[in-house]
C-alpha cells in the first residue's frame, strides 16, 4: 500500500511539474513572438526563469516543493528521450543536396571553416586563460576543448526556423547559410564525441582502437544495412496522404532507440544515436514532413520544454560574482566576434557584397538549442563548472537573440521585404 502511495505521489509530482513546464514555454513562446522573436527562444527564457535565477530566487520554497532540490530522474530521463527525438528530427531535416551546388561550395566550405576555426580557437583560448580562476580543479585541456566546442557550434534547428519567417529559405544566402551550418554542426558533434570519449576514458591505444573500430563498424551498420533496410521499410509501409503508417513508426522508433543504445555502447552519448537515425530517412521528404507534423509538433511541444527547464534548473544567473560578469563580456566578446568577423570576411571572399556578408555572419551567431545540449553534457561529465556552464548558457540566448533584429536591419539593404515573424 505504501509503495502505490509513493507511486501516486510521485505521479502527482512529475504531472504538477509538467503542467509548470509546458504552460510557461507556450506563454513565453507567444510572448517572444509577439517581439519578432522566434518563439523558441522564449521557451528556453522560459526554462531559465523557472529555475534559481528568478522562480527559485524569490520564491524557494513554492520552486523546492514543484521541482524539488534538483531535477528528479523521471524528468531528466524525459529530457534525455526528448533529445533523442529532436536529434532524430535534426537529422531527417538535414538537406545535403545543398552541399552539391557547384555554384556555391566554396562559398559553404570558406563559410564553414572560418565558423568552426576562428571559434574554437578562441574558445580554447578562453579556456585555458579562465581555467585558474573558474575551474581550478578542473583538467585545463579538457575544460578548453569544451569551451571550443561551445563557441565554435551553431543551431542548425533554430537556424532553420529563422529562414522560414524571415523566405530566405530559397535564396542563395539561405542555402549558403544553412549548407555551411549543416557542415558546422557535423563537425562539432565529431568533435564532441571524441572531446567526451577522451574526457571519460582511461586514454590508451588499445581502447582508443576500439573506439575507431567500433564507430567504423557502426557507420558500415548505416550505410550498408540499415540504409537499405529503411528503404525496404518505407517500400513496406509507405506514407499514404501524409499519414505514417502506425508499424513504420514503430520500427523508426525502434531503430532510433536502438542506434541509441549502440553509440552510448560506443561512448559517444545515446543522442548521436538519434541523429544517425535521422540521416537514414534524411532522402524520403514525404516521411520527414509526416514524421515532422505527426511526431515532431509533439517532441517540440512536449519534450523540449522539458529539456529547456531542465537546463534552467542549473542556470543560476544571481550565482554569477562580479569577477564572473568580466568573464560574462569576455565570452560574448570572443563568441560574438569569433562567428561573425571572420564568417564576414569568408563570405566577401566567396563574392558576397557587404550587406549580404554581414546577413550571412549574424545568421551563423545563431546558436540556442545546439548550444544548450553540448553545455549540458560537459556539465554532465563535470568538465564545465556551475558559473561556466551559466555564462556559457547566457552567451546561447544573448546571440540567438541578436539575430532577429539583425535580420531586420540588414535585410532591406538588400532590397528583402521584412514581414512580422511567423509562429516558430
Amino acid at each position: 500500500m505504501a509503495s502505490v502511495h509513493a507511486n501516486e505521489q510521485l505521479l502527482f509530482s512529475i504531472l504538477l511539474q509538467l503542467i509548470v513546464m509546458i504552460g510557461a514555454a507556450r506563454m513565453m513562446n507567444a510572448a517572444f513572438r509577439a517581439m519578432g522573436q522566434p518563439g523558441v527562444i522564449g521557451e528556453i527564457v522560459a526554462g531559465l526563469l523557472l529555475g534559481p535565477s528568478l522562480f527559485g530566487h524569490f520564491f524557494p520554497g513554492v520552486s523546492l516543493a514543484v521541482f524539488g532540490a534538483k531535477p528528479s530522474p523521471a524528468i531528466t530521463m524525459l529530457s534525455q528521450i526528448g533529445l533523442i527525438l529532436l536529434m532524430f528530427q535534426i537529422g531527417a531535416d538535414f538537406d545535403f543536396g545543398h552541399l552539391r551546388s557547384a555554384k556555391m561550395k566554396r562559398a559553404v566550405l570558406l563559410i564553414a571553416v572560418g565558423s568552426i576555426v576562428v571559434p574554437f580557437g578562441l574558445g580554447l583560448w578562453l579556456g585555458f586563460a579562465s581555467q585558474p580562476s573558474i575551474a581550478p580543479g578542473i583538467d585545463p585541456v579538457i575544460y578548453a576543448l569544451f569551451c571550443g566546442v561551445a563557441l565554435a557550434i551553431t543551431a542548425v534547428p533554430i537556424l532553420g526556423r529563422i529562414l522560414r519567417e524571415f523566405r530566405l529559405t530559397r535564396t542563395p544566402i539561405g542555402v549558403v547559410a544553412i549548407s555551411a551550418a549543416a557542415i558546422n554542426d557535423v563537425v562539432g558533434w565529431v568533435m564532441l564525441a571524441c572531446i567526451s570519449a577522451y574526457a571519460t576514458a582511461v586514454f590508451s591505444g588499445a581502447f582508443l582502437l576500439w573506439r575507431l573500430v567500433a564507430i567504423a563498424v557502426l557507420l558500415c551498420a548505416l550505410r550498408f544495412v540499415l540504409a537499405p533496410l529503411v528503404d525496404w521499410l518505407l517500400r513496406r509501409w509507405p506514407v499514404v496522404d501524409g499519414r505514417l503508417p502506425a508499424n513504420l513508426m514503430a520500427v523508426t522508433l525502434c531503430i532510433m532507440f536502438g542506434l541509441g543504445i549502440a553509440t552510448y555502447q560506443i561512448g559517444i552519448f545515446a543522442i548521436f544515436g538519434g541523429f544517425a537515425a535521422g540521416l537514414l530517412f534524411h532522402r524520403h521528404t514525404d516521411f520527414v514532413e509526416a514524421w515532422s507534423s505527426q511526431v515532431g509538433h509533439f517532441t517540440l511541444v512536449f519534450f523540449l520544454p522539458v529539456f529547456f527547464t531542465f537546463t534552467g534548473l542549473r542556470t543560476n544567473l544571481l550565482g554569477l560574482s562580479p569577477a564572473d560578469l568580466g568573464w560574462l563580456v569576455l565570452v560574448l566578446a570572443a563568441a560574438v566576434g569569433g562567428k561573425i568577423v571572420p564568417v564576414f570576411f569568408a563570405s566577401r571572399a566567396a563574392g558576397f557584397d557587404t550587406n549580404e556578408s554581414s546577413i550571412l555572419a549574424s545568421l551563423m551567431n545563431t546558436r540556442a538549442l545546439m548550444e544548450l545540449i553540448v553545455l549540458n553534457i560537459g556539465y554532465d561529465l563535470g568538465f564545465l563548472p556551475q558559473n561556466m556552464f551559466t555564462m556559457l548558457v547566457v552567451m546561447a540566448v544573448v546571440t540567438t537573440l541578436m539575430t532577429g533584429p539583425l535580420l531586420r536591419l540588414l535585410l532591406p539593404r538588400t532590397g528583402h521585404v521584412v514581414l512580422r515573424a511567423a509562429e516558430a
